[in-house]
């Protein structure tokens, strides 16, 4: 699987290695069908999730730790369900501003990821969640405006680029497979 700072250029401005993988499903701008036809269930789960703007498989290597950042729209909030979560849980974790939060398989962690937040994996396992990106629920008219803002969002460049290296990925990877 390519690592995250593969598919997305900005993201290596937090990470370089290839400790941080992703499996993309749903990306603004991003044909993830390759993926996608790969997780049915998962995917006829996620048609569920109102205004869904992106969604992928998150691992996290043991001993990772992603420094801390934010986004850069709070026109979306994010959310991560807990799918693979090594023990000891305390020692695989996420501070959101001044709050520490760890993971629970099956649980959902919902939060604004413009707030300062930072990443560790400091088990000897993985961890993988599904990742989600979905629209704020406003009240009109700020609901009209975030759409209008979020449908903008695959012709932002890098977005674009984003979805030149997903299918690439996808391509290469899906052809050596039989």
């Amino acid at each position: 699987m390519p690592s995250f700072h593969e598919i997305i250029s900005e993201v290596s401005t937090i990470t370089t290695d290839d400790r941080w993988k992703t499996f993309f499903l749903i990306g603004a701008g991003m044909d993830c069908s390759g993926n996608a036809a790969r997780c049915p269930d998962t995917m006829k789960l996620l048609k569920e999730v109102p205004g869904i703007v992106t969604a992928f498989f998150s691992i996290l290597a043991p001993g990772k730790h992603i420094p801390a950042h934010r986004g850069a729209y709070n026109g979306v909030l994010r959310l991560h369900l807990g799918l693979l979560v090594p023990e000891p849980r305390e020692q695989c974790r996420i501070r959101i501003g001044e709050r520490i939060c760890t993971w629970q398989e099956g649980k959902a962690l919902i939060f604004d990821d413009t707030f300062n937040h930072e990443v560790w994996n400091d088990t000897d396992g993985w961890r993988v969640v599904l990742f989600i990106d979905f629209a704020r629920p406003l009240r009109q008219p700020w609901h009209w405006l975030n759409q209008l803002l979020i449908g903008l969002g695959p012709l932002a460049p890098f977005l674009r680029e984003a979805g030149r290296k997903q299918k690439r990925w996808e391509k290469m990877f899906y052809s050596t497979k039989k």
